[in-house]
């Protein structure tokens, strides 16, 4: 009977022990994925990050400015304002 409550409790132990620090690796994960992708090679300005982010526009008739379209371009998944992929967004609206 010892033993299986021994055996029991260390199961146990071992379980909460597992999930404590599930838990810690999958918000690390998370902390990363939040992180801001580019492809551009060039530095962003901090400023920039502070300003504008990623709320789903994805053309040029939904930005302001040609600061916000490229920031949209160099950090937001899925835009379409750049159709020749020559790195400079809305050329005909904003950045002419």
């Amino acid at each position: 009977m010892k033993k299986l409550i021994l055996i029991l409790a260390v199961g146990f132990a071992a379980w909460q022990f597992y999930f404590k620090h599930q838990d810690r690796q999958t918000i690390v994960s998370f902390g990363n994925d939040s992180a801001p992708f580019s492809f551009s090679s060039k530095p962003s300005s901090p400023s920039l990050a502070r300003t504008y982010s990623c709320d789903g526009r994805t053309y040029c008739s939904q930005m302001t400015s040609c600061e916000e379209a490229t920031y949209f371009l160099e950090h937001c998944p899925g835009v379409k304002m750049d159709g020749n992929r020559d790195g400079v967004p809305c050329e005909q609206q904003w950045c002419n």
